[in-house]
């Protein structure tokens, strides 16, 4: 018995009445709250729409648990299906006993967000540049459901972070007690792999899914060590297990991606909205399009032979003003009531010589007769 170690938990599930609480569901979700969030600040940070990582979730989360699940079925049938399987075929269905293959999950969540970038018009390399961070430190999270299972465990170790196992459990030797806390190992260095994403990130311009290359080839990078430490049931082919050959061929893939989209620089569409210039109100005074007003355009392109009013400025200058012509003629029609007295042609003349109001006064009511 070593110094030091690490106890599993005495239970993975709780009830609430007849509900069953299991913590390798609550990481899960936890992890997928994680990456929605990060994935949410990235994205306003890129200058996406707020809101657009939480829709894509609808989709990619369901697709995700569904392909995860495949592939530890497809994988590890015999569990279901075989002639000496330990579980009944029903429950390939029972997702909360764990048992999600994270390449599957991958694949099938990368098809749901992809269906949702497609209904947005969002460029998918974009978005997955975004998620690739998140989505990792939600791997992180979501181990710990294997801590809560007492599964996935490494080979017997007596390190002060040995992780106990209760006997009896699939991959356990008898007599030992601790072994390698796996999932502990794929934790961190998920969790390591994020913080670095992130940096990455800022510090250097990758587009075009590059940043998430680098999160595939960095993942199973480490999954391939640690998978060669696991002690549980698994398929091998020539000495190897067969996640790590999974490991293998998909970082040879993403390295050579990374490498293929070197010199890319095209634009990625982030799937903004923008309304159209002529869905504006042209009267509305904070209008941000450049389109002129009716009248305005009336104004500046008048023909000749069409009527336009002149302005006051203009009228101040060619004309004298028939506001103060109106306002004389109208005194003068109160003297004459005032008086009683009418004013003879020849009187009328002889003031209009002297005041020169006679012609000035004309234009007054010939005002609407059309000015040029």
């Amino acid at each position: 018995m070593p110094l030091a170690s690490i106890p599993s938990p005495s239970q993975g599930v709780w009830y609430l009445g007849p509900i069953p609480l299991r913590a390798y569901a609550f990481c899960i979700i936890l992890g997928v709250v994680a990456a929605v969030i990060i994935g949410e600040r990235r994205w306003r940070a890129r200058g996406g729409a707020p809101g657009t990582v939480t829709d894509l979730a609808v989709w990619a989360v369901p697709f995700g648990l569904v392909g995860g699940r495949l592939y530890h079925v497809i994988t590890d049938w015999q569990l279901y299906f075989g002639p000496d399987a330990v579980n009944e075929p029903i429950e390939a269905l029972f997702i909360w006993n764990g048992g999600l293959g994270i390449w599957g999950a991958i694949a099938l969540g990368a098809v749901g967000v992809w269906i949702g970038c497609r209904r947005r018009g969002i460029s998918l390399s974009a978005m997955a540049d975004t998620l690739a961070p998140g989505i990792v430190i939600a791997q992180a999270i979501g181990r710990w459901g294997n801590y809560f299972n007492q599964e996935l465990f490494g080979g017997p170790t007596d390190l002060p972070w040995g992780l106990e196992i209760d006997p009896g459990r699939p991959g356990t030797v008898p007599g030992e007690l601790t072994y390698h806390p796996t999932f502990l190992y794929e934790s961190l260095w998920d969790l390591a792999l994020g913080l670095v994403l992130i940096w990455v990130g800022r510090r250097f311009v990758l587009r075009h899914g590059r940043l998430f290359a680098l999160y595939v080839a960095g993942y199973t990078l480490g999954r391939f060590w640690i998978e060669g430490m696991r002690v549980d049931p698994a398929h091998e082919i020539l000495g190897l297990r067969l996640n790590q050959w999974t490991s293998i061929v998909i970082f040879i893939g993403a390295v050579v991606y990374f490498y293929a989209t070197r010199n890319k620089t095209t634009e990625e569409s982030l799937g903004v909205d923008v309304a159209p210039a002529d869905a504006a109100d042209p009267s509305d005074p904070a209008d941000p399009s450049d389109a002129a007003d009716p009248a305005d355009e009336d104004e500046t392109r008048a023909e000749p032979g069409d009527e336009v009013e002149t302005t006051a400025a203009a009228r101040a200058d060619d004309d004298p003003d028939p506001a103060h012509l109106r306002g004389e003629a109208d005194q003068e029609e109160l003297d004459r009531d005032r008086t009683g007295e009418d004013q003879t042609d020849e009187d009328k003349a002889g003031r209009d010589e002297t005041s020169g109001e006679g012609k000035a006064a004309e234009p007054v009511p010939d005002r609407g007769a059309g000015q040029r």
